[in-house]
């Protein structure tokens, strides 16, 4: 019973220095003339939008191009977050959660 306190402890501390490690990094990507930067929390941080996107007629444009920035943002981001795992051993062998 206490090993596997011990391991979801353990587990929740690399977690922790995880959160921390992706804390510092961020990801910038252009898209369609939208570029959306985006931090390790996944939280959109900036979209800069170029001028010639911003009349009415391209309305459409514009947002597909902001969803397709995010689209790549969250997509580069989740390979930092797979390579920090990776380097910090992945997660730990509990049983049950295999």
């Amino acid at each position: 019973m206490f090993n596997k306190l011990k391991q979801f402890k353990d587990m929740r501390d690399q977690a922790k220095t995880m959160q921390d490690a992706l804390a510092g990094e961020s990801v910038t990507v252009k898209s369609s003339g939208v570029e959306l930067t985006m931090n390790g929390n996944l939280e959109v941080t900036d979209v800069v939008v170029e001028d010639e996107l911003l009349s009415v007629d391209k309305k459409v444009k514009l947002q597909s191009a902001i969803i397709d920035a995010h689209k790549d943002a969250l997509k580069k981001m989740q390979r930092i977050m797979a390579m920090k795992m990776k380097e910090m051993g992945g997660m730990p062998n509990i049983p049950g959660m295999n």
